[in-house]
């Protein structure tokens, strides 16, 4: 049986992730890296309560592609998002570590917040929360 508050603990840390790095480039931040790190960071949960709610378990995996693949296993809809995880996925390493650093500026930033906004979406209306 899916526990609903497990999922909606997800979404919320997700829905967190998501206004604090909107709230960081909306303030100007120039912190772009930073922010492109937290909106991978919202996408992950989202997918991941989208897993819980189909009673799968989560793999303790931070790659958005094979997330993504797993929530179309089970909707088809996600499909129309392997674009947006894409260019959000090496917001995970390439934004953490100083030997793996990509250049990101303020349209990447905008880019992977609309992506991430646009999956929220998604995984709120298929869970209704």
């Amino acid at each position: 049986m899916v526990d609903k508050q497990i999922i909606e603990k997800w979404v919320d840390k997700a829905t967190e992730d998501l206004a604090f790095a909107k709230a960081s480039l909306g303030e100007g931040l120039e912190f772009y890296p930073q922010i492109c790190f937290y909106l991978h960071q919202s996408v992950e949960k989202y997918l991941k309560a989208y897993i819980l709610s189909k009673e799968l378990n989560i793999h303790r995996i931070h790659d958005l592609t094979q997330l993504l693949k797993i929530c179309t296993e089970h909707d088809l809809e996600f499909n129309k998002f392997s674009e947006a995880v894409k260019l959000l996925n090496p917001f995970y390493i390439g934004t953490r570590y100083p030997d793996s650093i990509i250049s990101i500026n303020k349209s990447d930033a905008e880019k992977a917040l609309y992506a991430a906004e646009e999956i929220a979406d998604l995984v709120k209306a298929k869970l209704s929360v």
